[in-house]
């Protein structure tokens, strides 16, 4: 006897479909965004996480970005290139070092942290408070559950 299949359901019937949907259009904007400022998503995580302390090594940097030890260092090495980093040795003599933002990245962070406080207005902004914080709550609350630990950075 053979069964019939079931109808599956509309994409639109999925809640992933829709916080994929809107996920895409929140980070398409602030990509553009930040590339029009020559920075990339990458290096925009990269910076925001040197900003919150006073020196970073290289494996906090990794964590934070979720990358390899060989792939973190390109991106430390663009952002030196680009004079928004400093790569400084440690006392005593090993081989290991820390990254510091430059005088211009400490500068350039409150900038594009403004891009990303536009972005969000430009998309929750019609969200009444209760509403975004619901929204909020919800999502960490998903974090949370799953036990998510990287920080999106593509």
């Amino acid at each position: 006897m053979q069964t019939e299949p079931c109808m599956p359901a509309p994409l639109e019937a999925h809640l992933g479909f829709w916080l994929r949907f809107v996920s895409n259009h929140v980070s398409a904007r602030f990509r553009q965004q930040l590339e029009a400022n020559g920075v990339t998503l990458t290096e925009w995580v990269a910076l925001r996480t040197l900003w919150a302390g006073s020196e970073t090594g290289h494996a906090r940097l990794i964590q934070a970005l979720g990358m390899t030890k060989g792939a973190a260092s390109k991106v430390v090495s663009r952002l030196e290139a680009k004079g928004l980093v400093r790569r400084r040795s440690t006392p005593g003599g090993t081989r290991e070092q820390t990254l510091v933002l430059s005088e211009s990245g400490r500068q350039w962070v409150p900038r594009l942290a403004a891009l990303a406080d536009a972005n969000d207005e430009h998309f929750f902004g019609h969200l009444g408070a209760r509403e975004r914080q619901a929204l909020m709550d919800a999502m960490q609350a998903l974090v949370r559950h799953h036990q998510f630990n990287d920080i999106p950075t593509t």
